[in-house]
């Protein structure tokens, strides 16, 4: 079968692999539908993975597909059905996996398509309980961001910073993935949405989302903005992934009390604190990573419900990948890359 894989730092090909056996006890073959591309993908293409890892790594960390085949001990799902597929291997036997707290689990072997192997190939046995069942309404597509870009974002604003309606959130780089997603659940929720865009030509785009507000962080200094908006009170809630270009910038932007909550580095993984401001202000700084399968399942429901919607950039297949990675290492996407690995699909 086919499979993108990576056998150097920014050496990604294509190549044919062998076939995956038949499911073992536990475990569903899933024929892969569609990989949504996210900038972990760019980090392993680049060979920033902070942990070992074994070349050649077949690549994608997160990914729809359907099931084509049942183990033995398998219950709940069904040949033919379109899954959501979680993109960590985690144990399932801790006390965190046992309370459906999966991001936290404790003797997780790693995420799949940065240390272990992705979903970028035809066919992957996985145990059954890493997999989401899709909802009616809810299509290819849209299950393969559930895992990230809209699970990470579910976990971020409700999990952990308990964003409420009628406050108001700075969501940063609002054409990104997870900008996309967090505009549209932070409105959903009832919130004020002020975003961040790296051009003009994004500015319209996130408005068309939801945001209320659309700062270019290029031409203006978004902490200035957000303080004016806010009549110098701030915002209750900062969704921040960015990391060292933004932090500083967005702790000036948080009323007294107020929450940021992080998910990301991509400018740099380290910053300095304010430790002054911090306490004075109680504010407060929450680190995310990943989510929980139930944050999948709702994320699922609301695109059923046609309450949020995948934004996507470019589809390709797998001849695309490269000026895909290339296009995401630019900052020039808004919304999602996504391969599309279905038979008779067109890139768009």
């Amino acid at each position: 079968m086919r499979a993108l894989q990576l056998v150097g730092d920014r050496d990604l090909r294509q190549v044919e692999i062998e076939d995956v056996p038949p499911p073992g006890p536990g475990e569903v073959t899933v024929r892969i539908s569609v990989v949504a591309l996210n900038h972990i993908d760019v980090w392993g293409w680049r060979g920033m993975a902070f942990a070992k890892r074994k070349m050649p790594l077949t690549v994608g960390a997160e990914a729809s597909g359907v099931v084509e085949a049942l183990g033995p001990g398998t219950a709940g799902l069904l040949p033919g059905q379109l899954v959501s597929i979680y993109g960590a291997r985690t144990c399932g036997l801790c006390r965190a996996c046992r309370e459906g707290r999966d991001n936290l689990c404790e003797h997780v072997s790693g995420v799949h398509g940065f240390h272990l192997d992705g979903f970028a190939c035809e066919r992957v046995n996985l145990p059954a309980r890493l997999l989401v069942p899709a909802p009616p309404g809810c299509d290819a597509v849209g299950a393969a961001l559930a895992p990230v870009t809209f699970g990470t974002v579910e976990h971020m604003l409700f999990d952990n910073a308990r964003l409420e309606a009628g406050e108001t959130i700075l969501v940063h780089a609002g054409g990104s993935g997870i900008g996309t997603a967090a505009i549209q659940l932070a409105k959903r929720q009832g919130a004020t949405v002020i975003t961040t865009v790296g051009s003009d030509e994004k500015i319209e785009p996130a408005r068309a989302l939801g945001a209320d507000h659309v700062v270019n962080y290029r031409s203006d200094r978004f902490e200035g903005v957000v303080r004016k908006l806010t009549r110098k009170k701030g915002v209750d809630v900062v969704f921040e992934h960015v990391g060292k270009d933004t932090f500083a910038g967005s702790m000036l932007c948080m009323k007294r009390g107020g929450r940021l909550v992080t998910c990301g580095s991509t400018s740099g993984v380290s910053t300095e604190v304010n430790l002054m401001m911090l306490f004075q202000q109680q504010l407060r700084l929450i680190g995310s990573f990943g989510c929980r399968m139930e944050n999948m399942a709702n994320a699922m429901q609301k695109m059923a419900r046609g309450l949020v919607a995948p934004v996507v950039d470019t589809s390709v297949s797998m001849d695309g990948i490269e000026m895909a990675l290339q296009r995401m290492e630019g900052r020039k996407v808004f919304g999602k890359i996504v391969l599309d690995l279905r038979e008779g699909a067109a890139p768009a």
